[in-house]
């Protein structure tokens, strides 16, 4: 029979050194700080020594508590690797999904990065607008708009919705830049039915009494209405983080200088028990702070 701490208190334990607070342990296991302060006292009881240091809100672990940490990390890795070949998942090939705007606007240009500091990942990238069952779909991560409330999923902020019109330079070409908000209202639109118009015109301030709605084109994505608006066909609402290349470039202009938001966001998603994927955290310790470095460089 195997000499085993519970393993629960080894669980505890493992979550409190790699994040370096009780708190934050609590919050990955669905505890409260006390029952895993509680825990962790079952295996320094056993042991016979603390393993960690409290320092106010940190957890430092001591010398004895670092050896064991090192230890269970392996293990931990080990176990989840397992299951992992068990079930046919591969930490070799990483699956996302997200919709054609942040896959051609901004994946597909910054990819290159995290597989330069990760080339033994293979990515594979689905594309739609649907909203995928994670699990059922073996996707690994999404990249998705929303409100980060979906059932079952752990969702971290990425960065705020905005939109604003562009459109070509050439549909203003003469005119003295920024326009009035006033006057958008009777220059042809790129999807006029988009929600997002008279939110944008109601936080401008202006009354859309214009006629523009009626006809135009009717797209069902970002990607290809920047498309239609870089060919000269109208003002289309976008997200400027997505289209930086094309706005520093000159493919694109802002006319107005309001910006309008929904409350929405982007959201790293992923099923609560991929968390811990070796290639989930690789992808989502990358994926942070670039999708966030775009967004406030404008």
């Amino acid at each position: 029979m195997r000499r085993l701490p519970p393993l629960p208190a080894v669980r505890a334990f493992e979550a409190a050194a790699r994040n370096g607070t009780f708190t934050a342990a609590a919050a990955e296991l669905g505890m409260t700080q006390a029952a895993i302060s509680y825990q962790i006292k079952i295996l320094e009881e056993r042991v016979g020594e603390p393993l960690f240091f409290r320092r106010g809100r940190r957890a430092e672990l001591t010398a004895g508590g670092a050896r064991v940490a090192a230890r269970l990390a392996t293990a931990f890795d080990e176990i989840e690797m397992a299951f992992d070949e068990l079930t046919g998942e591969s930490e070799t090939v990483l699956r996302i999904a997200t919709t054609a705007s942040v896959a051609n606007n901004w994946l597909a240009r910054n990819i290159g990065s995290f597989q330069a500091a990760h080339p033994d990942i293979e990515i594979e990238l689905e594309v739609g607008s649907a909203v995928i069952d994670l699990a059922e779909a073996r996707i690994d991560v999404a990249i998705r708009t929303g409100r980060g409330d979906w059932p079952g999923l752990k969702a971290e902020h990425l960065a705020t919705v905005f939109f604003t019109p562009m459109c070509s330079p050439a549909l203003v070409a003469g005119r003295p830049l920024p326009l009035d908000a006033r006057e958008a209202r009777n220059m042809q639109r790129i999807s006029p039915q988009d929600r997002w118009w008279p939110i944008w015109f109601r936080s401008a301030g202006v009354d859309d009494m214009g006629d523009s709605r009626r006809g135009g084109i009717r797209m069902d994505s970002q990607a290809s209405e920047g498309q239609a608006a870089m060919a000269g066909h109208g003002l289309a609402l976008m997200t400027p983080m997505l289209w930086s290349s094309e706005l520093a470039s000159g493919r694109l202009v802002r006319p107005f200088t309001h910006v309008a938001e929904e409350g929405t966001a982007y959201w790293l998603a992923y099923a609560e028990n991929r968390r811990h994927a070796r290639k989930v955290a690789r992808f989502r310790d990358w994926v942070v702070p670039a999708f966030r470095a775009t967004a406030d460089s404008l």
